[in-house]
């Protein structure tokens, strides 16, 4: 099995186990151990974390929503976006140790993102593709709708096999050594007491 079967077949896994209480408030609990199945565990926590905000952007959206019940929210995408950049970074760690002794060619080229970051594109792909799925079953939508709706998945889905193939690609090039990896760790400076002024101030 190619790396992007394994990771699409996990994020399907997450979102229809999501969906059986479909609540954000839900406990998680991830089905792979992190010290026999690293991979699988990572990726199982990262469309946790995606499904979840999907969700709080939902929420979030309600026109009628309480102001004070708004800014609580906002806080918790804050973090889950924080939450989403580690676990990027968690797993392009684990791509780093994994080619750790592969030699670049001296014609080997630096791809435009970190394998972590395509995989985030596909994790998120992964919802896309359920919730547009999901319009085109709606009983209570009309038939244009769900036709539009078809016509959007076709292009998800063909996204999504173009999307992966990019990703096994890349990684088979890296452990060639056709390409290599180089990763910027986050620098975000909205979070950092010394980097946002706002903070700064208040210290």
């Amino acid at each position: 099995m190619n790396f992007t079967s394994k990771a699409n077949s996990i994020f399907q896994e997450v979102i229809d186990t999501y969906h059986i209480v479909n609540t954000v408030d839900q406990p998680f609990t991830n089905k792979y151990d992190e010290k026999d199945q690293l991979i699988e565990h990572l990726l199982y926590r990262k469309s946790w974390i995606d499904t979840v905000q999907w969700h709080y952007e939902d929420i979030i959206r309600d026109p009628q929503i309480d102001p004070v019940a708004a800014l609580t929210l906002k806080r918790k995408i804050d973090a889950s976006n924080q939450d989403r950049t580690d676990m990027v970074e968690y797993i392009d760690s684990y791509f780093l140790k994994k080619y750790a002794d592969v030699s670049p060619k001296d014609s080997a080229k630096l791809n435009s993102e970190s394998p972590a970051w395509a995989i985030d594109r596909l994790s998120i792909l992964a919802l896309k593709i359920y919730h547009m799925n999901e319009e085109v079953e709606r009983k209570d939508a009309s038939e244009a709708h769900r036709a539009a709706c078809q016509t959007k998945l076709d292009v998800l889905l063909e996204q999504r096999v173009d999307l992966s193939t990019a990703i096994d690609d890349l990684l088979r090039d890296i452990e060639s050594g056709d390409k290599y990896m180089k990763v910027y760790k986050q620098m975000k400076m909205y979070n950092d007491d010394e980097l946002n002024p706002v903070l700064r101030g208040q210290k």
